[in-house]
Parts: C-alpha cells; sequence; structure tokens
C-alpha cells in the first residue's frame, strides 16, 4: 500500500476503531492513531521533491477506475499546495484531541471517532484530484462537525446554529456540484486537468463561477455569506471550533486555488473578480469593526478570523485579475496566492491557539465576558507568555508567523488596487486594538479575588498544546521561505493554466 494509501485510510479505520472502544481510554487510542498520522506526513514531506519544474508537481500518485461510464476516477495526488495542507490537518488534529484530555465528554469515544473521521475527509479534500471526488470528500466533512457542533456544543442555542451551518453549508455544496457537472458538459471528465481546459465563453464561465464561488464563500466564510459563522464557532465545543477555523475553512482556500481559479478565468478578469476583491475587503473592515466592540471572547476570534479569511480572498483574487488582465505568461502575479497559502498556515495555526485560549479563561472565569476577566497574569504566568505568543502571530508583529503573510497580502492588493489596499491595510491597526483588548482585559484588568485564589496555571496537556503552537508562531516567522518554496510550482501550474 503506498504512502498516501495509508495517509488516506489510517484515520478511517483509526475511527472506526476508536468508535469500537467504548472506554474511557478511547481518546488514548485517537491520540495515538493522530500522532502516527502526523508522523506519517512528516516523513512524506521528508521525501518529497519541491523541484521548480513544473513536471514535478504531483507525487504520491494513486489513480484506480471507478465511474467509467462518466470518466470519472480514484485519483489522488500531492503537490506542494497539498502537502502544505495536509502537514497542517495532520500538526493540529493530535493537539486539537490533547487539548480535550482534562475534558470528561459524554460518548467520548464516538467525539473522538468523529474527528478522525473528519481528518480523512480532509485529506480527501486536499489530495482529490477529480472533481466528482472532491465534491464527495468535502461532504464527507460535514457530517462529523455536524454532530461534534450539535451533540456536544455548548448551551441549547447550539441546535438552532447548528442546524443553520449545516443548511448553509449543504446549499452551498449543491451549487458546486451543479457547477462541476456543467463543466463535465463541456470536458466530458472530472479529471481536474480536462475540467482546466472545458472550452467555455465568457458568459457560461460567469454563471459557472458564481455557482462554484457560493459553496467556497459559505465556508470561507466571504461577507455576506458569513452569518453562521460566529454563532457555530460561539456554541461548538473547543475542539468544533478548532476544527471549524484551523482546518475546515482552508477547504475553501485550496478550492479556489484547485478549482476556481484555472476553471473559469474570463469571469475572475472580468466583474466578477472585482466585485468578490470588495466583498472580501469589506469583510477585513466589518469582521475587524464587530470584533473590537464585542465581549465574548470567542465571538472576538470568531469575527477576527473573518477579518483575516477576508484578507486572504482578498489577495488571491487580486493576483488572479492581474493575472488574467495582464495575459503574459512570462510575468506570472502569484504573490498575493502565495501569501494567502503562508496565511492559511499561520491562520491555522493561530486560530487554535486562540480559541484554547479562550477555552482556559472560560474554565478559570467561568464566563466568556471579557468584563468579568483580569488578573491572571500574575496567577499563571505560563499561560501569559504562551497566550502573548499566539496573540503576537495573529497581530501579524515581525518575526511571527502572521508577518509575512499579511504584508504579501497586503502589497498585491496594493499592486490591484490603491484604495482597496488602503482599507486592508487597516487589518493592521484594527487587529491590535481587539486582540491587545482581549488580552489587557483577562490578563491585565481586575476581577474577583475569590475566583482568581482558585485558579490555577497550564495543566500539563494545556502546556503541551499551547507550547507546541507557539513553536510554529515563532519557526515560520522566522522561515516563511520554506512554505513560499512549498507551493511555488503548483501556483505557477495554476495560474499558467488561467491564461493557457
Amino acid at each position: 500500500m503506498s504512502y498516501l494509501a495509508t495517509l488516506l485510510l489510517l484515520p478511517l479505520v483509526g475511527s472506526g476503531l476508536v468508535f469500537a472502544w467504548r472506554n474511557s481510554s478511547s481518546k488514548h487510542l485517537a491520540l495515538a492513531i493522530a500522532f502516527i498520522q502526523m508522523f506519517l506526513a512528516f516523513y512524506m514531506l521528508s521525501n518529497f521533491d519541491f523541484g521548480p519544474t513544473v513536471d514535478s508537481r504531483l507525487q504520491y500518485e494513486i489513480q484506480y477506475p471507478w465511474f467509467q461510464f462518466i470518466n470519472s476516477t480514484l485519483h489522488f495526488g500531492i503537490d506542494g499546495m497539498s502537502m502544505l495542507l495536509v502537514i497542517l490537518t495532520n500538526i493540529l488534529v493530535p493537539l486539537i484531541i490533547l487539548s480535550s484530555y482534562n475534558e470528561n465528554k459524554p460518548y467520548n469515544n464516538n467525539f473522538y471517532a468523529l474527528i478522525l473521521l473528519m481528518q480523512f475527509g480532509l485529506i480527501g479534500v486536499f489530495t482529490a484530484l477529480d472533481g466528482l471526488l472532491f465534491y464527495i470528500f468535502w461532504e464527507v466533512t460535514l457530517i462529523p462537525i455536524w454532530l461534534i457542533a450539535g451533540v456536544w456544543g455548548q448551551e441549547d442555542k447550539r441546535i438552532k446554529f447548528t442546524t443553520k451551518f449545516f443548511v448553509y453549508t449543504f446549499v452551498g455544496s449543491l451549487f458546486m456540484l451543479l457547477g462541476f457537472i456543467y463543466v463535465y458538459n463541456y470536458s466530458a471528465s472530472f479529471a481536474v486537468t480536462d475540467m482546466y481546459n472545458a472550452a467555455l465563453n465568457l458568459n457560461q464561465q460567469t454563471v459557472i463561477f458564481w455557482f462554484i464561488f457560493f459553496a467556497f464563500a459559505v465556508k470561507l466564510p466571504v461577507f455576506p455569506f458569513h452569518t453562521w459563522q460566529p454563532d457555530t464557532y460561539t456554541y461548538s465545543p473547543t475542539q468544533g471550533s478548532m476544527l471549524l477555523s484551523g482546518i475546515m475553512l482552508k477547504m475553501a482556500v485550496y478550492g479556489v486555488l484547485r478549482y476556481l481559479l484555472p476553471i473559469t478565468p474570463l469571469a475572475i478578469g472580468g466583474i466578477s473578480g472585482d466585485i468578490v476583491v470588495i466583498l472580501a475587503v469589506v469583510g477585513v473592515i466589518y469582521g475587524a469593526l464587530i470584533a473590537i466592540v464585542n465581549n465574548d471572547s470567542k465571538r472576538i476570534i470568531a469575527y477576527s478570523s473573518l477579518s483575516h479569511v477576508g484578507l486572504m480572498v482578498a489577495g488571491i483574487f487580486a493576483s488572479a485579475i492581474l493575472t488574467v488582465r495582464l495575459a503574459n505568461p512570462a510575468s506570472l502575479v502569484i504573490e498575493g496566492a502565495e501569501g494567502a497559502l503562508v496565511q492559511t498556515f499561520a491562520h491555522g495555526i493561530n486560530v487554535v491557539g486562540l480559541f484554547y485560549c479562550a477555552d482556559i479563561l472560560y474554565k478559570r472565569f467561568k464566563t466568556r465576558d471579557i468584563r468579568q476577566m483580569g488578573g491572571l497574569a500574575k496567577i499563571a504566568p505560563k499561560f501569559a507568555i504562551l497566550f502573548m505568543i499566539i496573540l503576537l502571530g495573529s497581530m501579524a508583529v515581525p518575526l511571527t508567523n502572521g508577518f509575512i503573510g499579511e504584508f504579501i497580502l497586503l502589497k498585491s492588493v496594493f499592486d490591484y488596487n490603491l484604495i482597496m489596499g488602503v482599507l486592508s491595510g487597516l487589518t493592521v491597526i484594527l487587529c491590535a486594538v481587539y486582540m491587545l483588548r482581549l488580552y489587557g482585559k483577562a490578563m491585565f484588568g481586575k476581577t474577583d479575588d475569590m475566583l482568581l485564589s482558585t485558579a490555577k496555571d497550564l495543566s500539563t496537556a494545556e502546556f503541551s498544546v499551547l507550547a507546541s503552537l507557539s513553536v510554529f508562531v515563532i519557526l515560520m516567522g522566522i522561515f516563511p521561505q520554506v512554505i513560499i518554496e512549498m507551493v511555488g510550482s503548483s501556483l505557477k501550474f495554476i495560474f499558467l493554466s488561467m491564461i493557457s
């Protein structure tokens, strides 16, 4: 069995084993499987060829006949872009499992089995090279996260908001499927490269663009398709919020780059691309402003995620629009996509850390209202330090993981349009305001001394998770070029496909 087949099937088999393991030690089995998966992913990374040539972009390829009557195959493979997201997934899943070690969840074997099942779906999304296969794995990820959020979520409102999330995402997915089927009628195959070469005029591409983009806009989310996000992030269990924000929304970033850009370049070069940039920049400002005035720690992080994702989308489409309009293979404008992938990895690390910090605050103060917190720094110095490191990464401070990606994204938007660039640049100031407000209220504000008397510093599991994430915040800030080199040839192929 190939390495990629093992990487795909191990979490699926592990999910079944954990589901059958009906006792309190199921979390140890789930964690062991997740760590094995992580080591396998890093082993594959160590043997990956990041050569600059386009011909070297696909490795660990698997291809078997499947639905031959519609020319759909079980086709999987990894290029630099896929590898980046596979690594992110397999770093975060064991940390997400470890983050729940201090909790006694009902039906805990089912909880951990669903996390592993979601990991299976995520790996499938990031490695599928067939449109129909991509759609199937996209839907596979929806079921476990819906159950995780609905069954183990907080407060009675979770059912209402989880159902809203499911309906939004499912309807969006159906539009994506319709778009893929339309392309199939002109490509006669669901293979990625055949879908790229479908002969479609501007009007056809525009219709397909909005069908497929709707699915990705809901998942990211992009303003104004974001209304499910704050409530779902808030009322999901912490691990559900981590999965949704840290990994699941990256499926849409990947989908935009892998499918939307090369299938509908004429639409992107027209007014559709400009509309998306405007919506994304509105999301940057809107998310940041709502985060500033909010007092719920999880909602602050949810709206900050909306703001950061808006900048990623703006950067990607700014580069795509310039590439299509220049139409010069010798001068591809891929910087925005590079910055988005760097920021995708950084955001995954940071937002998982922030949601875990919010969970730790909730456990100490028994509330998510930052106005009722304060003074924790003198009781929990280890937590104060690690929380600050993750906070600095989210604020894009130089030498942290958020800096280079955000810098490249802002440059890309400036190159596209000065006004859009200036508005996007406000995120640097606004992010500092709401993040420092969150930290200042929780760690240095005044609170009930009786409440603080029972608070403790980090447990072993809490320290392990936050310290691991902090290491990535620092390493990525020092060595961002590793990611840029990893994804370079993949992005060149995708952007060449847009103008060829």
